[in-house]
Parts: C-alpha cells; sequence; structure tokens
C-alpha cells in the first residue's frame, strides 16, 4: 500500500515550483535537509525518481510532471476543506494565492498590501504576476485561488467581479510641448507613434483598440515586457505609449514623461477580481471585491486637471 502523506505532497509541490531546494524549503518553511529527506522518501514509497539532482539545477522527471496536476488537485481539496472548516470564525487566515496582472501589479499593490496585512494579519498572501491567460490557466487547475485582471476574462468555471474603471492616458516627451495637444482624438497622427507591449499582454489589444483607423508604425518589430520600459523610451522621444491612470495616481511617470487625456469619452480598462465559480473561498473573494473596489483612481475634475506634467 502506497503512503505517501500530506506533507509530502506540500513539499513536492514547492519543489515543482521552485525547482531548488533551499527557496522550496523556505517557501515551506522547514530546513534544506528536511525537505530533501521527505521527498527521497516519497520517491522511495512511489518506486520512482521524481527530481532530477545532477547538475547545478533540479529537474522534473517525467513521473514527476504526470504527477504535479494531480497532487495540486488533492492539496487545493485539502486547502478548501480546511477553509470550509475555519468559515465564520477568523476573517481571511492561512495560504492565499492570488495572481495580478504586470500592468496592475506595481500600482495597485503598494496599497492594497498595507491594507490586507492591516485588515487581516493571519493572512499569508502569495503573489503571482503572469498574463491573463495564463493566470486563468492557474486558477482553473487550482494552483491560484483568485487573480485580478482587465476584462473580458474567458474561461470555463471562472467568475469576475468589477472592480473599478481605469482611464488611459497618452505619455509624450515632456521636452515637447506640442508634441500632443490635449485632448487626443482618436484618430490623431501622433498614435502612428504608439509603441506597444508585447504578445499575450492584454493592454497591447487595448492600445490597438484605442487606435482605431490609425495603424501604429512606430517600434513595429519591438515588444516591451512593462510600462516602465515603454516610459523610458517615450522619456527618450522614440515614441508614444498609452498608460494607465492608476499609474498615475501611484505617481509612477517617470521624468521626462507627460500624460496627456484622451477626447471625451476616454478609453478605459475595466479592472476585476475572478476565481473559480465553486471555490471554497468565494466569501473571502467576495470581502477582497469591497476591499480593492475603494482602491480605483479618483475620479478627476476635469480633463485639464488630469493632465500631468513631470520635470526632471
Amino acid at each position: 500500500m502506497i503512503s505517501i502523506t500530506i506533507r509530502q505532497m506540500q513539499y513536492f509541490e514547492a519543489l515543482a515550483e521552485a525547482l531548488h531546494f533551499g527557496r522550496a524549503a523556505e517557501a515551506v518553511g522547514v530546513t534544506q535537509p528536511a525537505l530533501s529527506a521527505q521527498v527521497a522518501e516519497m520517491e522511495e514509497r512511489l518506486g520512482c525518481r521524481l527530481f532530477d539532482r545532477s547538475g547545478k539545477t533540479v529537474r522534473m522527471t517525467d513521473e514527476a510532471r504526470a504527477m504535479q496536476p494531480r497532487i495540486a488537485r488533492i492539496l487545493e481539496e485539502l486547502r478548501e476543506l480546511e477553509t470550509s472548516a475555519r468559515r465564520g470564525r477568523i476573517a481571511m487566515e492561512g495560504r492565499f494565492r492570488l495572481g495580478i496582472l504586470p500592468t496592475i501589479a506595481p500600482y495597485l499593490l503598494p496599497q492594497a498590501l498595507p491594507e490586507l496585512r492591516q485588515r487581516f494579519p493571519a493572512l499569508q498572501l502569495e503573489l503571482r504576476e503572469a498574463v491573463t491567460d495564463h493566470l486563468v490557466e492557474e486558477t482553473v487547475a487550482g494552483r491560484l485561488d483568485a487573480f485580478i485582471a482587465a476584462t473580458p476574462v474567458e474561461g470555463s468555471g471562472i467568475v469576475a467581479e468589477e472592480l473599478f474603471d481605469d482611464r488611459f492616458f497618452l505619455a509624450v516627451p515632456a521636452s515637447d510641448a506640442e508634441f500632443a495637444a490635449p485632448p487626443v482624438p482618436p484618430e490623431s497622427s501622433v498614435l502612428e507613434r504608439l509603441m506597444l507591449l508585447e504578445e499575450g499582454h492584454c493592454l497591447r489589444e487595448q492600445a490597438l483598440a484605442v487606435c482605431g483607423a490609425v495603424k501604429p508604425t512606430a517600434m513595429a518589430n519591438y515588444g516591451a515586457t512593462s510600462l516602465t520600459t515603454l516610459m523610458q523610451m517615450v522619456a527618450h522621444g522614440l515614441g508614444v505609449t498609452l498608460v494607465p491612470e492608476m499609474a498615475i495616481a501611484s505617481g509612477a511617470i517617470l521624468p521626462g514623461v507627460r500624460a496627456v487625456p484622451f477626447a471625451e469619452p476616454m478609453p478605459s480598462r475595466t479592472i476585476c477580481l475572478a476565481w473559480r465559480r465553486n471555490s471554497a473561498r468565494r466569501a473571502e473573494c467576495v470581502e477582497l471585491v469591497e476591499i480593492l473596489a475603494a482602491m480605483g483612481p479618483k475620479s478627476q475634475q476635469n480633463t485639464e486637471t488630469a493632465q500631468l506634467r513631470v520635470s526632471g
């Protein structure tokens, strides 16, 4: 009879994610020898090698890759069982795995993390940045409890609740006051110089939608992985890019960049929190919705006051 333990499955999960014994041990709060011994015992009980330890890197074997989703489902069911038992006694405690888009994380988390820590001191929040498709996949598989993204979110069994609207501005070089006069119309020729994030980022598709009939030609073969990189390029006069209002509100506009409003109705994206439809953590997700919904960028009095110029 095979008798692998829950602890061994937890250590397996941590090592499969980190592919590093030291980081995996730190993640589960044990010493590296203790984790290594439990993984070795698990391999012995299963009668197969799970991790290749030769060389400087740790690699999963074919047997481990085949086993990983099944172990993830088992551990997820156990976590949901514990959450159901706790509910009604202490709100939001223990491990909560939250995914988030890279184009949201730097602007929302500085406000959200201190608030969540103050409200729920027993909460162990684990964060993972990824593009929307990966966040949906990880949530459906039970490797994430919820994620923050921009609508639309498509996935079987996924529930999404809107948090707030996040308007878009056009980031232009601050050194050229005549570069783009506000408000910028959707047919403006300046959008031909729009620079985009790389394929896979939903902000790329949103930027292309803002352009309408104007076809961006600047940096056609270039795709940045972060808004910060794009704003650096804008500051040096290489083009323009789309910047969300939450980035402006958080003070993330770089020196040498000016944020100019679009003509009304201003383009925007809707930020949401999503989770699995049958998740045992639904009540906690609903509570998160209420908390995060109050953290959207503040409405501006008018488009003139919405303009920001940062000198450097």
